[in-house]
Order: C-alpha cells, then sequence, then structure tokens
C-alpha cells in the first residue's frame, strides 16, 4: 500500500520527540499500518540547526510553514508550535489545503477546536488532538470511544504536572512555594514565566477540552472558575493531614440537574483517595459513569517522548483512515456536534470548607470570626490551632460544615476587613465526592 507522508511542524521538546519516536519504532509502525508513514518534511524557524534522524530517511527542511500545508505530497500535517495566533493559521491554512491534521496544541483547541472540526468535516479531512491533554495518558480516545457507551456523570483530574510537582514537593519536604517554583524551573518543569501552570490557566484549558469530549458542550475556557496554588503554604499541609487529608489543584467537571460545575482550583481531598496518591509531574483523570462507575487513567502528562507517544499515535490513526477508512469515522470531540454550553455560577454548589487565617495573637479573634459566620447561618465544624511560637503571625484554621460558597465568599470579605489578621483568609473547600 502507497505511504503516508507527514509533515512537522515545530521541533521543540514535542517535534523533537515525535521525529525520535518515528524514526525508531519506524519498523514496528509500518508493521502496524501496514504500509509506511513517511515525514516527507519538516518545519522550523531554525530548521538548520535541528538534527533530524537519518533513520527518516531524506526530509525536506523548510523554515517557511506554508512550504509544508501547501505541498502537494503531505497528507497529514503535525501542528507542534504551540499558541493560538500562528498555529491556528497553521491549522486553517492545512484544512484548506485538503490535509488532516494532528495537533497537540490544547490551548488552540480549548478555545477553536469545535470551528476548526466544523471546517475539516467540511473540507473532508481529519482532525487528531490526543496530545493536547495529558500527553502521557490517552485520555481522548478513552472519552471519544473507550468509554463512549456510558453516560458520564463527573470527571476529575489533575491536569498539570509543574502545579503537582510544586504541591507534592511542598507537602514532601516542608519548602516554600517560592522556593519549590525556582526549583521546578531548574529542573524544565516550569517556564521562565510560570504563570499558565502556578495560576491554573494550563489546567483550565485541558479541563474544556476534556469536558467537551466527556458532556458534549462547547467549552469555553474563560468561563471556569479558575484559582492557582500561590498560596498553598507548609502549614496548610501540616492542617490538611491533621485532617486527614491533602491538597492538589483539582479539575472538576460535574454534571446536576441545572447545568455543568467547573472549576480549576486547589481542594484537601481525603488522602485515601486515588488522587491524593499522584505525585510529582504525573497527571491523572478519575471518570465517573452512570453505568460503567468508576474508571482512572494515569501517566505523564508531559515530556518529549510521552507527549511524542501520542502525536506518533495520532499520525497513525489518521493515515489509516487516510488509507482505508472515513475522516468523519469519529469525531475528536467524541460527538458529531457539540451543544451549547450555559455554565452554572461555581458559587451554587455546596461543600466543607477549610479556612486558614494567620493572625496577631490576641483575645476575641474566635469570637470575632465565628460571629460572621454566624450571620451567614454557617455552622463551624472545628478550630485547629498547631503550636506555634510566633504570636504576632500565628497560624489555625477552621473548618465549616457544608455551605453554599456563595455565602462562604461573602463571610470570608467580611474577614479579610478585620485589623488582626495579617492576610486575607485562604479559602480550600474540601472534595469529599471523591
Amino acid at each position: 500500500m502507497q505511504d503516508v507522508n507527514a509533515g512537522i511542524i515545530g521541533l521543540g521538546n514535542v517535534g523533537s520527540g515525535t521525529l525520535a519516536i518515528l524514526a525508531e519504532n519506524g519498523a514496528q509502525i509500518a508493521q502496524k499500518l501496514g504500509f509506511r508513514l513517511k515525514v516527507a518534511a519538516v518545519c522550523s524557524r531554525h530548521v538548520g540547526a535541528v538534527a533530524v534522524p537519518e533513520a527518516l530517511g531524506p526530509v525536506r527542511r523548510a523554515t517557511d510553514w506554508r512550504e509544508i500545508t501547501n505541498a502537494p505530497d503531505i497528507d497529514i500535517v503535525a501542528e507542534l508550535v504551540g499558541g493560538a495566533t500562528t498555529a491556528r493559521d497553521i491549522v486553517e491554512s492545512a484544512i484548506a489545503a485538503g490535509k488532516s491534521v494532528v495537533t497537540a496544541n490544547k490551548e488552540l483547541m480549548a478555545t477553536a477546536g469545535a470551528d476548526i472540526w466544523e471546517r475539516g468535516i467540511a473540507a473532508g479531512v481529519n482532525l487528531a488532538m490526543e496530545a493536547s491533554v495529558a500527553g502521557g495518558i490517552p485520555i481522548h480516545a478513552v472519552l471519544r470511544e473507550g468509554i463512549s457507551g456510558d453516560r458520564i456523570t463527573a470527571l476529575y483530574g489533575i491536569l498539570n504536572g509543574t502545579s503537582n510537582f510544586i504541591l507534592t514537593e511542598i507537602e514532601r519536604r516542608g519548602t516554600a512555594f517560592a522556593e519549590v517554583l525556582a526549583e521546578a524551573q531548574r529542573l524544565g518543569y516550569a517556564e521562565a514565566d510560570p504563570s499558565a501552570d502556578v495560576d491554573g490557566l494550563d489546567a483550565r484549558s485541558k479541563l474544556a477540552l476534556l469536558s467537551a469530549l466527556a458532556f458534549g458542550q462547547r467549552i469555553t475556557p474563560q468561563g471556569i472558575f479558575t484559582e492557582g496554588i500561590r498560596r498553598i503554604t507548609p502549614i496548610d499541609f501540616q492542617y490538611a493531614h491533621t485532617l486527614h487529608h491533602t491538597i492538589r489543584l483539582v479539575c472538576a467537571a460535574r454534571a446536576t440537574p441545572d447545568g455543568l460545575l467547573l472549576s480549576v482550583r486547589p481542594a484537601l481531598i481525603p488522602k485515601q483517595t486515588i488522587l491524593a496518591g499522584v505525585l510529582g509531574a504525573y497527571n491523572a483523570v478519575w471518570v465517573r459513569g452512570q453505568y460503567g462507575a468508576d474508571t482512572f487513567y494515569y501517566g505523564r502528562g508531559a515530556g518529549s517522548h510521552p507527549t511524542g507517544v501520542a502525536v506518533v499515535s495520532d499520525l497513525m490513526r489518521v493515515a489509516r483512515e487516510i488509507r482505508s477508512g472515513s475522516p468523519q469515522r469519529v469525531s475528536p470531540f467524541a460527538h458529531a456536534h457539540l451543544g451549547v454550553h450555559q455554565p452554572i455560577p461555581i458559587t451554587q454548589q455546596t461543600r466543607a470548607w477549610y479556612l486558614r487565617f494567620r493572625v496577631k495573637d490576641r483575645p476575641g479573634i474566635i469570637a470575632a470570626l465565628a460571629g460572621i459566620l454566624a450571620d451567614k447561618r454557617i455552622s463551624l465544624d472545628a478550630v485547629i490551632q498547631l503550636p506555634s511560637e510566633d504570636k504576632n503571625d500565628l497560624p489555625f484554621v477552621i473548618t465549616l460544615e457544608p455551605a453554599i460558597e456563595s455565602t462562604v465568599r461573602e463571610a470570608v470579605d467580611r474577614m479579610s476587613a478585620l485589623e488582626f489578621l495579617n492576610e486575607p483568609p485562604l479559602a480550600l473547600p474540601m472534595e469529599t465526592a471523591l
């Protein structure tokens, strides 16, 4: 059977890993496909400085991506440059030229993927995006095909390896956030500007994509309630452990009779739950179905080889469909068409809460805080204070009985104005549904 030719645009970490896998695993890939998946061309702004594996054979090099998307011999374009500007131009140019597209671009797919897929349908080409979320976990394939017969009721994930590395190192070593972040940057887990990771924006895009697959709705990332991990301290883990919990940046999507509740935020989760055991730079997704109950998926969320495997697997799937299938066999979004998402404010949910305070110690503090909670008809569960020698910066915790988030926020806003506080209270939900 005739070869299928791919053009790779973007030769950074993921692109280089993809080339290495295609070179080293080429014989087995051909054996699985029944034909060769050939790299015909590569593109990078500095393509001359990139070492292309000799095992790939003759490969054209280009610095202008249009030479790839417009090349008549290219069947599949792999967009691996990232971002949502030039990357969108590449993807739309490839589709307009009648070429199928493989992408690892979470940001682009989260914000415009449904529209791009509609263009692909009209052009009779395919779109594959497995590598866009949790590169080492085939979670798209799971939601798209593996458990597509179920009705998903909830999805929980740890979807950002950098944040998970930081949190688990703070927990393990009792080291402050800033110091662990600097280490993550030295190790290559975090960028020089870590905002997308530690402020939850990267995880938000991934949750938007997974929620679209799981629930069949167009999810706008900007409509997802998002909080980062910058305020989490070693003392929070000490108190969490006292409560038999730990802290993770949890991506949550839950179906309710009124619609979807979506959030990305640090939360306390019971230590006996499976998500609590996800350590370091690993990712995990826990899916709850109405019929199939709970399933769990775990693996590396990033890295040249884990993500490269996802890209190569997508290239293989698209190549099969080019040679013997239909480009519309299975929608990349698991649904023929995505419905309109009407977001439910996260403030409507009811949860137990963890409130951590840092105060200048004096009489009447608990009474003042309890009075505000009583005014809002919020019930205290417990007051916990571990030993501390610094009476000018004394940490303690109040846990709350389940309460509506909007009411808790109103109480926290009132508390923030109290003059004995060194900083506003830290309010974290306690996820008991896991």
